[in-house]
This record gives C-alpha cells, structure tokens and sequence, in this order.
C-alpha cells in the first residue's frame, strides 16, 4: 500500500499557499500522489498545475475533474498537457458529480450517468492514444453529422499515452464500471470492515475484461484526526460526514446516503439528512454517530493510525490518500508526519 494526500478544493478557511505546503512536504515524506478537487468553486486542473512546478516527485491526481463540465477532447487536451508538463506525473481522476451540480451549475443533464461515462472514458482514451478521434454513441457523437467536422487527432506528442483514469464511484453499478474500463477506484467513506461488498462489484468489472483485481488500484480518500480524545477527533469531521450524507444531493437522489444506509445507517442517515436539508447543519453534524466516523476515517493516537492503516492494507486499498482535519498549517504538516511515520512502522509499504 501506498500514502496519498487528499487537499479537496478551496474553500473559506483555506489557502492555496496553505495546499500547496501540504503538497510539497507531503513530496518531501514521499507520499505518492496529492489529490485535488472541484465542485462549483476553484477547479482542480489549476491548483495541480501550480503544484506540479514546484513539486518533484509526487503524482499528481485530479479527484475528480467533473465530465460534465468538459468535453472528453477537452479533458484529454489537458490530461495529455499536465503529464508532459508534470515528468508523467498526472492521474486522470473522473466523476459524473451529482444532478444539482451537473444541471445546476454546468448545465448539462444528469441522465444515463453510467453510460454517459462509458462513452466519456472511451473518447478520452482514443484522444490520448492520437488516434484520429471518431466516435459514434447516445450521447457523443463526433464529428458532428452534416457539418463541416472532420476526424482529428491530439495535436502534440504526450509523454504518455496511457495516462491511468480513475473513476469516482459509490453504487454498485458504477464500481462495476470502475472496475471494468478504469485502472482504478477512487473511494470515499470506505470503511475496512464492509470494503468487501464493494471490492467484490469491482472484481465483477473486471471479469468482463478477463482480468483480476491485481494491478487495480484501490483509492480510499480517508479523513484523518490525531489525538488522545477521540470525541474531539470525531467531532472534527462530523461536519464534512454531515454535508455528504445530508447534505450533497437531494433527499431522492444522495449517494452519499444511500451508502451511508447500506453500510447499516438508515435511520441515522434520514436523521442527518432531515436535518440538514431543514439547514440545520450544526445539529445534522452532532447526529452523525461515532461509530460511522471510526470506521470511515482514521482516529486517535499515533498507535491507533497504525493500526487503523494496518486495516485499510489487509482491505485491500492500494492507496490510502489522507485528508487531515485539523484548524491550521502547523497542525496539518505535523499530520502528514505522524501518519508517515506511522506507515513505515507498520510495514504495509514494504
């Protein structure tokens, strides 16, 4: 297994000067990939760029770039441009987002995600191969019938061609896909004890190709809480638990819920989620139990990090990309330092 860093997107309390410290000596600890994200604020292409110049080693991974908010050409314009900028050091991370985000803020339907993304994932790979891209699906057609369009084919020579595509999935029906035409998973509230119900969709995915899960990678995108009070540690990130599982999507359709429900939470998770669309966020927070906290993050003292990333190995994640929460810079190095330590100790690395 190996240590990632997931940074997220900008929000109100942090800085990118603040991202890109945490990058840089998250490079320096040797941790493998540094994660960024967008959702209708800062995106994550811009914020991997200014990283990638001044980092050296450390891949670098869009969680996620939202498909419906560029064309695939697009998305493989920029993949292809990151990687050769970068020492072919880019991960191409995917995701439908959600139906308020796609309809509302870009504009484009959320319908048939699954096979919007199947037809998404081929274009892109076609692009970045520099094949004269043709491709005719339900929703992508190019080129266009009757105009003026021709075939063309990615404009440069890409340091790679086979720049690895991660797919953001929660549902049983998109880890199938993940598993099936990505080379990875980028997971979110995975918990160790449960993973194998999700592991065993992705597998099913993979059948279809004839391969194995050997060579897949596993990302579990963890928030990480150090310290002796564990309450205090759990109600550190209570309020990011509340926001997905009540709060990102609508009360039809949140997968974050629906996965909240699956791993035994369905009354706790209406409970967050009538809370928090009454906008009542501080006491959607409080209502998220503990117990759904210490199985989806890692926290407690240093001895309980390893331990904690001991289970995350033997569940079979590739890589464990942290998200530290913490209330400053100072707090947040000293994070990646102990989780780093304590991943050497525990050996899961070597």
């Amino acid at each position: 297994m190996r240590l990632g860093l997931s940074l997220g997107y900008q929000t109100a309390w942090s800085t990118p000067a603040d991202h890109l410290a945490m990058a840089r000596e998250a490079d320096r600890l040797g941790y493998s990939v540094v994660w960024t994200a967008e959702a209708y604020g800062s995106d994550s292409v811009s914020m991997l760029a200014w990283i990638a110049g001044q980092t050296e080693r450390i891949d670098l991974g869009a969680a996620v770039m939202q498909i419906p908010a560029r064309t695939p050409a697009m998305t493989a314009m920029t993949a292809a441009t990151l990687d050769t900028l970068s020492g072919k050091r880019f991960r191409l991370g995917l995701g439908v987002s959600g139906p308020q985000v796609s309809e509302g803020w870009h504009g484009v339907r959320f319908a048939k995600p699954l096979a919007r993304t199947r037809e998404y994932v081929a274009i892109v790979r076609q692009a970045l191969s520099r094949e004269a891209v043709s491709y005719q699906g339900e929703h992508y057609t190019l080129p266009l019938p009757g105009g003026a369009g021709k075939p063309l084919k990615l404009g440069f020579r890409p340091a790679r061609t086979d720049i690895p595509v991660y797919l953001a999935a929660v549902g049983p029906k998109n880890l199938e896909l993940a598993g099936e035409i990505a080379d990875g998973w980028l997971g979110i509230f995975l918990a160790p004890d449960a993973s194998g119900d999700q592991l065993r969709h992705i597998a099913a995915g993979r059948a279809r190709r004839g391969l194995g899960l050997s060579g897949f990678d596993v990302v579990a995108s963890v928030p990480v809480a150090v310290g002796d009070d564990l309450d205090a540690c759990a109600d550190l990130i209570r309020p990011y638990a509340a926001l997905y599982v009540g709060g990102m999507g609508s009360r039809e359709q949140n997968f974050y819920n629906a996965l909240a429900v699956r791993l035994g939470y369905a009354g706790e998770a209406k409970t967050v989620q009538d809370l928090y669309l009454s906008r009542k966020p501080v006491e959607a927070a409080a209502a998220v139990p503990r117990e759904f906290i210490e199985r989806t993050s890692i926290i407690g003292t240093r001895e309980q990090v390893r331990k904690r990333i001991e289970e995350y190995a033997a569940a079979g994640v590739g890589t464990l990309s942290i998200s530290p929460y913490v209330g400053d810079l100072e707090s947040g190095l000293r994070t990646l330092r102990i989780v780093a330590e304590a991943f050497e100790e525990s050996g899961v690395g070597r």
